[in-house]
């Protein structure tokens, strides 16, 4: 079971025992991200993300790394689009450790203003290398495309002009005013007595940023977008040409995300899938060929990718239309359905044996202020899956009117190449 409790500054905390293990993972999950920006400090979140593994107080950046390093355990942290985690695995027996470690890193970072000129040249080497990969690129135009004008629509990064602009008192300002006690949770799973770990986190991290109650400062961006079909790609002299088609999807916790991931098992989210098995394994037309969910608190994508030579786009986007037809008019086969709910039910318990699978879904959960589910709970959900929950969600998301398009490749007359391609994926309906 959980175990929510709160702690002195009002950072809540969740905790599951998992008496089996010998480890605990414990992260810090803050309520910011690229979501959160705007044009003028887009990127801001990662920034500090890498910021704070440069030095505090206490510790050096290499002394951060030796202090785990040293007990054969993991520390590391990511952001997203709507969250900022930082994270670390441990034997159980070390888990002080972990807590002053991560504990140092929030409340006595340095931000030295050597370093963050130093890791702005990093950044924009992170930002620069995803030049070289098409798909991330195909997938962030994408975004851009679906989201438009909304938060969502710009990259995690930031960009190179916005990188560069960054100063120290911006970005202490933006931690102060985003790192809110009342924006946090602090979740662990694994081996732990959740007394002594819940006194231990108290300790540490129960005054950090404790003057800072009020949440004048944090606004939430809003979530309202109106998809329409758009199409627009990079030219780039690559061998193969990349392609994603976005429809609008489900939001994290909407009752539509459970159908819906059964579609796409079958559509293209496995090796059994639908595309997959009829365009690359029977035909040999791409690379790669996928479909997959994106999810939000307040919106979503089902987006496909295809990987594949330029000479062989059209004929796939065929194809890939004619897929797209029969699963409209004609939806799945009780047979398909029952096979895509097992799938679902395998890989969800699967994911079960992570512990920061189950620290960072509980700890999402609680930030948001939604449901912690249980594993019987979600088993129930897939398991209420139904014909006519499947043709509900087939219906809504599936639509031509929102369907948005990003290419990266070499085209010789883009105008011409996009005219046919919306023609051939929409059936007319929308060609430029």
């Amino acid at each position: 079971m959980f175990k929510i409790r709160t702690l002195d500054n009002g950072i809540r905390t969740i905790m599951q025992r998992v008496p089996y293990l010998n480890s605990i993972t414990l992260g810090i999950i803050i309520e910011s991200g690229s979501f959160y920006e705007d044009k003028n400090n887009n990127g801001v979140s990662h920034f500090i993300e890498h910021m704070l593994f440069k030095g505090t107080k206490n510790r050096s950046a290499r002394q951060i790394a030796e202090a785990i390093d040293d007990i054969g355990g993991q520390i590391n942290a990511f952001t997203s689009k709507e969250h900022t985690c930082y994270y670390a695995k441990v034997l159980s027996e070390h888990l002080p450790i972990a807590v002053d470690v991560l504990s140092d890193m929030l409340n006595n970072s340095t931000f030295d203003e050597n370093e963050i000129e130093k890791e702005k040249g990093v950044i924009i080497e992170e930002i620069n290398m995803y030049q070289d990969f098409p798909e991330d690129l195909a997938f962030e135009l994408l975004n851009e495309l679906l989201y438009d004008k909304m938060s969502l629509a710009m990259p995690i990064l930031g960009t190179e002009k916005t990188v560069k602009s960054f100063t120290r008192d911006q970005i202490v300002k933006y931690f102060y005013e985003k790192y809110n006690p009342k924006r946090m949770v602090i979740a662990a799973a694994g081996n732990l007595d959740e007394k002594e770990a819940y006194n231990l986190l108290n300790e540490k991290f129960g005054s950090f940023n404790s003057n800072n109650f009020s949440l004048n400062n944090f606004v939430t961006p809003s979530y309202d977008y109106s998809p329409t079909f758009k199409l627009d790609g990079f030219i780039k002299d690559i061998e193969q040409m990349n392609v994603c088609l976005g429809f609008t999807g489900p939001s994290t916790y909407s009752e539509d995300i459970f159908p819906l991931m059964v579609v796409n098992n079958i559509l293209g989210g496995t090796m059994s899938s639908r595309l997959f098995q009829e365009i690359r394994e029977n035909l040999g037309l791409v690379y790669n060929i996928e479909s997959s969910i994106t999810s939000y608190n307040g919106a979503g994508m089902l987006s496909i990718y295809l990987a594949l030579n330029t000479d062989q786009v059209y004929r796939v986007a065929k194809l890939l239309r004619s897929e797209l037809v029969r699963i409209k008019q004609e939806y799945i086969s009780e047979v398909e359905l029952n096979k895509s709910k097992e799938h679902l039910k395998g890989s969800y318990i699967l994911s079960l044996e992570s512990s920061f699978n189950k620290m960072y879904e509980m700890g999402k959960c609680l930030l948001h202020d939604k449901k912690i589910e249980t594993p019987e709970d979600v088993m129930k959900q897939i398991n209420d899956v139904d014909m006519d929950s499947v043709i509900r969600v087939i219906d809504k998301y599936i639509d031509w009117n929102q369907l948005n398009i990003s290419y990266v490749g070499n085209v010789k007359n883009k105008g011409a190449f996009e005219k046919e391609l919306a023609s051939i994926l929409t059936g007319g309906e929308m060609s430029q």
